[in-house]
């Protein structure tokens, strides 16, 4: 499955309903480990069709930024059932997102 830009208008539809666990990135184009992670996440994505990978711009995404108390980009939150569920800070390789899902 593809990403999906997320905001504040389609973050309902594409995270809170969705029918399968969803990972939301917090990131910015500013910040050298978002993108670095980025491809890891893009591939990441490909090979998983049961889960979808949600991109969060901080800076164009203030209030969902702040709901969700991000302080430090890049930040990934698992959702299930619209539920955050797990959180993880900073860059992460491949092997540790197939970790953080399994949790």
């Amino acid at each position: 499955m593809n990403e999906v830009v997320i905001t504040g208008e389609n973050f309902a539809e594409e995270v809170l309903h969705s029918e399968i666990p969803v990972v939301v990135d917090f990131w910015a184009e500013w910040c050298g480990p978002c993108r670095m992670l980025a491809p890891v996440l893009a591939q990441f994505a490909e090979r998983h069709s049961d889960i979808k990978v949600g991109k969060v711009n901080v800076d164009q995404q203030h209030a969902l930024a702040a709901q969700f108390g991000i302080m430090s980009i890049p930040t990934l939150i698992l959702f299930k059932g619209g539920e955050p569920v797990a959180q993880r800070i900073g860059l992460q390789n491949a092997a540790s997102l197939e970790q953080f899902i399994a949790e």
